[in-house]
């Protein structure tokens, strides 16, 4: 499916009021459009805060030990990307690009077993390829208003004053601030009286071996009465998502493939669903992949001119975690 027929199929589905599960990659050259009804457990196994197609969790020891072991690129080698994205800015391609990175991992757990004891808002299992096990939301649409919350801002909880800090952190407001601009720009495309309802709030999100902070400001904005024929349209209009891309869009995305040493695929695409009413949508970031065989965990932050490469090396290693807590963990 291209993104023309995804459109249109969305479109469709949103005039008939059919319930329908979205998953766009990053470059959204292979979309995903299925009914709900026609979706194969075998194949997609999807949770967007509670609602999903998970019928009865599998019979997975609860007190399993988990081994997650990470092993992240050489610093060296994070900054030969990182000074290749800095130079763009500072050339004035850009003013915040979003850079990634892969980190190979080993884990006891399977991707499915991931998805099954991972807490998260939005979660998602697709053909034993990857799983994704995100905390941010992308676009909630309810009762003709369409909000969307823009997460950008990592600490580690255990620092000093973590939360005071980040948000006290100069970079960290001027990095935020930039996002939650250009996603007011985007829903101003689509929606009318756009405004920032809450700016800068921090969210708690626990790992298998930290707790991190993260800052989240909420933008909204007001859809005509007819939005649901032309849903597929909105959601595309605001692709890709300006959290894990950066301003300006266009070009912030030339510099990033450039940058940036591999494939995004559906890492920092979108997935979500429509329930004939309203429609829920996470960032697929904190993201895991079998790549040949072996896993790969895709991560990223962050850039701007004011940025050190030692702190961003930092918060993407920050990142590569799975969300599961055992009651013989601390």
């Amino acid at each position: 499916m291209n993104k023309a027929q995804a459109i249109e199929q969305m479109n469709k589905y949103g005039a008939a009021k059919t319930p329908f599960l979205f998953i766009i990659d990053f470059e959204a050259n292979q979309p995903v459009v299925l009914p709900l009804n026609e979706i194969n457990p075998q194949e997609v196994l999807f949770d967007i805060q509670g609602r999903n197609n998970a019928l009865s969790l599998p019979n997975i020891p609860p007190q399993k030990e988990v081994i997650f072991n990470k092993k992240p690129v050489p610093f060296a080698q994070y900054k030969q990307s990182f000074d290749n994205a800095l130079a763009k800015i500072n050339f004035g391609y850009s003013y915040l690009l979003n850079l990634s990175m892969l980190t190979p991992i080993e884990t006891n757990l399977s991707l499915q077993e991931i998805f099954w004891q991972s807490k998260a808002r939005y979660k998602l299992w697709y053909k034993g390829e990857w799983v994704v096990f995100s905390p941010e939301i992308f676009v909630q649409i309810k009762q003709q208003r369409i909000a969307s919350y823009p997460m950008k801002g990592t600490i580690d909880a255990s620092l000093p004053n973590a939360a005071a800090e980040i948000l006290a952190n100069p970079k960290e407001m001027a990095e935020h601030t930039t996002i939650v601009d250009l996603i007011r720009n985007d829903l101003s495309k689509v929606a009318k009286n756009v405004h920032v309802a809450r700016f800068r709030y921090i969210d708690e999100v626990a790992t298998q071996d930290k707790t991190l902070l993260q800052v989240s400001s909420k933008v909204v904005g007001d859809l005509p009465p007819d939005y649901a024929q032309r849903i597929g349209n909105i959601l595309f209009e605001l692709l890709p998502a300006g959290s894990i891309s950066g301003a300006p869009k266009k070009k912030t995305v030339e510099v990033i493939k450039a940058a940036e040493s591999y494939e995004r695929g559906y890492y920092t695409g979108v997935f979500g669903y429509f329930d004939g009413e309203m429609l829920d949508s996470g960032v697929m970031i904190r993201f895991i992949e079998n790549i040949h065989g072996k896993l790969y965990f895709k991560s990223g932050g962050g850039i701007t001119t004011f940025s050190n490469a030692l702190a961003e090396y930092q918060e993407l290693t920050d990142k590569v975690y799975v969300p599961i807590i055992r009651n013989n963990q601390v």
